[in-house]
């Protein structure tokens, strides 16, 4: 009986056995199933909201949502204070709360990876200075900072997003700086070295690819902080301003109708929750996918 060869199987490739790992968290998929349905819907906003967000109308203030007694079939989750259509402006206040998130993350992400590159390399003169630095930053609350700064340049949208992200900034320098320490004397950095790569080459070509798992954990859940950071300078009238429509300004407007019209503020304060659910269920599949070290053994 000869004998039959089998083929072998060819292991995973990395973006498959990551897909793998990060659906094996039933939690974290379903979450970045709930997560785009929320930034599809914002990103759409002008061709799915049934109305202007910034109109009113004056016959129909208060209308309840369309199951509630009184509720109306032309506003489906019911009007504001003013008249505004409710759905409409949860839309367009998802593309300003994600939208801010985002700039936050991406403007605290790359000064920070820069930051902490240049300290891991420069351990001797550069590195002292920008950590002590990082260390006075990081000593004062975060909403507490975003407060400071936007008093100094103002109440806007574009001064949100450099408060929250000056909040954020050390974080990323901490954690860039401890992951390029860690490669730093490893064989394939040396080896570069010896073969005459420059310091930059060193930094953004040989360490920076092998630092990238933690960093892109640590701003998806930078991702939920900025949004509810957003939401509570919103809510304290510091964030973006009326009647340009966001979750956290919408809160800010209804709280004086919480028991008369409770839709108002129930509808903004359960979609920050779920987005910012969705969004730190997903770091955590973030994490048990590119983490090793929480990968199970089969």
């Amino acid at each position: 009986m000869s004998a039959v060869l089998e083929k072998p199987i060819d292991p995973p490739g990395p973006l498959r056995e990551f897909w793998q790992g990060f659906t094996a968290n039933r939690g974290a998929f379903i979450a970045l199933i709930v997560f785009a349905l929320i930034a599809l819907a914002s990103l759409f906003a002008p061709l799915l909201a049934p109305h202007d967000p910034i109109e009113q109308y004056r016959d129909f203030m208060l209308t309840p949502p369309v199951w509630a007694e009184g509720g109306s079939t032309r506003f489906l989750l019911g009007t504001d204070e003013l008249g505004r259509d409710m759905l409409s402006r949860l839309l367009h206040g998802g593309r300003v709360s994600l939208g801010i998130g985002l700039a936050a993350v991406v403007m605290s992400l790359v000064p920070g990876v820069l930051l902490g590159l240049l300290a891991a390399f420069f351990q001797r003169w550069l590195s002292p200075a920008i950590m002590r630095v990082m260390d006075i930053v990081l000593a004062l609350p975060a909403l507490l900072l975003a407060i400071c700064v936007i008093t100094i340049l103002g109440p806007g949208l574009v001064n949100t997003v450099i408060a929250i992200a000056i909040g954020a900034l050390p974080g990323y320098v901490r954690l860039t700086r401890a992951a390029a320490l860690g490669e730093i004397n490893r064989d394939y950095v040396t080896a570069s070295r010896v073969a005459g790569a420059s310091v930059w080459r060193l930094m953004f070509i040989t360490v920076l690819p092998n630092c990238m798992a933690p960093l892109i954990v640590n701003a998806t859940l930078s991702f939920s902080s900025a949004i509810l950071e957003t939401a509570g300078l919103g809510f304290l009238g510091l964030g973006v301003q009326a009647p340009t429509p966001e979750w956290g300004t919408m809160l800010s407007a209804a709280r004086d109708y919480i028991t008369r019209a409770p839709w108002v503020v129930t509808l903004p304060g359960l979609t920050i929750l779920v987005t910012v659910l969705a969004i730190n269920l997903m770091g955590d599949g973030l994490r048990d996918a590119l983490d090793p070290k929480l990968k199970k053994v089969a």
